[in-house]
């Protein structure tokens, strides 16, 4: 492999650039501006795709789009947290646009039900027969907004949801929508009102997103978008076009299937979540659901670069957004300052990196 094997593909927004690495004189290019359609049906494409199109609602956050467009190649949940007003609501509703996929937001309280949540039995006396009545969380791309904000009673409702894609309602099993993902919300400020995730409930998410605030010139970017007419309460003023489809989608996920990882680099992927467990700082490190989580996100970000092969970089890339919320820090750790991020950090200076 020469350095004239990578090839560069640049994205309309100006903010991504996504690299494509030859294995060979078999081996497909990467979609450029030119001949992107041809290419219609990679995970490159794809990436580029959804970059664009949200581009269109939200300013920067290049590494959110990467991150939520790895969870839905890898059939993940997503926890997003951030500030009120960095368009985590926006951006979930922008996507499910984008995938044209059915849409449901729940709006957490302390008063929701699981009921709510699920949906119910409801009695018909035209027929003497009960008839489900089904809940919001039979859609595609369910918004738990301000999940935070309910009982854990409320909240576990969704375990069952996001692990086996089906509800169980009076004694009876029912399958969710294929796809089928969950993107809660959460203010990381505010305390008041709110109930902190149990590790179960957390160990549900693939990954845990953290929204910055914009940089000023972004910020300027989204006050001018606001002048020049877009009104976020209508995504119409976007001009928001499809990406892929279901049936898309599933090819999209048979592509990062192939993708292969090496046995050195599943044994990195294991040597990082066993650094985790064996840190004086953590009373609770990633479980093994966390290893298996690592692989397959490894292998879509692999995808969306371009390459048929998991790097020890795109593990290591992804390791603090999966791993991080899965983690129990010992409480004089943290009164020492320390953070899952930064003991993360320090778990990865320490795994050796397969060559």
């Amino acid at each position: 492999m020469t350095d004239n094997d990578e090839i560069k593909i640049a994205i309309p927004t100006g903010s991504i650039i996504l690299h494509q690495t030859l294995l060979g004189d078999d081996d497909q290019p990467a979609a450029t501006e030119e001949s992107a359609e041809p290419d219609a049906l990679t995970c490159t494409f794809l990436y580029k795709r959804i970059a664009e199109q949200l581009g269109k609602v939200v300013v920067g956050q290049t590494e959110m789009v990467r991150l939520l467009t790895v969870a839905l190649l890898s059939g993940g949940h997503v926890l997003l947290e951030g500030v009120p007003g960095t368009a985590k609501t926006l951006t979930v509703r922008a996507l499910a646009r984008i995938f044209n996929c059915s849409f449901s937001r729940i709006q957490f309280t302390p008063d929701l039900m699981p009921s709510d949540i699920l949906g119910v039995n409801v009695f018909d006396p035209s027929t003497g027969e009960f008839h489900i009545k089904t809940g919001p969380v039979f859609a595609g791309l369910v918004l738990a907004d301000e999940v935070n904000r309910t009982p854990p009673k409320t909240q576990s409702a969704l375990l069952e949801a996001m692990e086996e894609r089906a509800v169980t309602i009076d004694g009876v099993r029912h399958p969710l929508p294929e796809p089928f993902m969950v993107c809660a919300t959460q203010n990381p400020v505010e305390y008041e009102g709110t109930y902190p995730l149990p590790e179960a409930q957390l160990d549900r998410f693939m990954m845990q997103i953290v929204i910055p605030y914009p940089s000023a010139e972004e910020e300027v970017q989204i006050l001018d978008r606001v002048q020049a007419g877009f009104r976020s309460q209508d995504l119409n003023t976007a001009n928001l076009e499809v990406a892929a489809d279901v049936d898309d989608l599933h090819r999209y996920r048979a592509e990062t299937d192939a993708v292969t990882v090496a046995p050195e680099v599943r044994k990195y992927i294991v040597d990082l979540c066993r650094g985790t467990r064996e840190s004086r700082h953590i009373a609770l490190g990633a479980s093994p659901r966390a290893a298996i989580t690592l692989l397959n996100a490894s292998r879509s970000l692999a995808a969306i670069s371009g390459r048929r092969f998991v790097t020890p970089d795109d593990v290591a890339m992804l390791v603090v957004p999966i791993l991080r919320h899965r983690l129990i820090i010992k409480a004089e750790s943290e009164l020492e300052g320390h953070t899952g991020e930064s003991i993360l950090q320090s778990v990865i200076k320490g795994a050796a990196v397969p060559r």
